[in-house]
Formats: C-alpha cells, sequence, structure tokens
C-alpha cells in the first residue's frame, strides 16, 4: 500500500482490461516514476478476469489515479474506502 501524508485518504483503485490487454497494462508501467511501481498487488489476470487492485492513501481520487500510467488510470475507478472491523 502507498502511504502518503496523514491527512490523506485511503483510496481502492479498481482497473479492469481485455485479455488482449495484459501485456499493455503491466508494460505501461516502464519508465513511470510511480510508488506503485515494483510492488505487489492483487490481480485476477491469470485466472482470467483481468483486473488488477491496488490499495493507496491520496488527498483525491484524481490523486490516487494520477499514480498509475494513462492507460491504466483511465480504465480505473477510485473508491474511498476506510477499514472497518467485523463483528
Amino acid at each position: 500500500m502507498v502511504k502518503a501524508t496523514p491527512s490523506a485518504r485511503r483510496y481502492l483503485l479498481h482497473h479492469r482490461h481485455r485479455a488482449e490487454e495484459c501485456g499493455v497494462a503491466f508494460s505501461s508501467f516502464k519508465g513511470l516514476r510511480s510508488p506503485l511501481r515494483h510492488e505487489a498487488t492483487v490481480a485476477s489476470c491469470r485466472s482470467g478476469e483481468h483486473a488488477i487492485w491496488w490499495l493507496v492513501d491520496a488527498a483525491s481520487p484524481e490523486d490516487a489515479l494520477a499514480l498509475l500510467p494513462f492507460f491504466v488510470a483511465e480504465r480505473c475507478t477510485a473508491v474511498e474506502v476506510t477499514e472497518v472491523r467485523i463483528p
């Protein structure tokens, strides 16, 4: 998870792409200066669903999406989330 300032909000980034775009989604990070690059996250490409999720801290949804390359960001949603305890 990428952490920003203490006042930042937490966002779940959900990216989807088609099977034939898988290589483009991953290679679009090359050359990008992003704290998400070279970090582990979860994806469903190997199971055939072709989605990637990141949990990031940012000041706004736009700032959260700015952590991604254009190809990925334009196919991504940023949803503000908070931690909850399940009873």
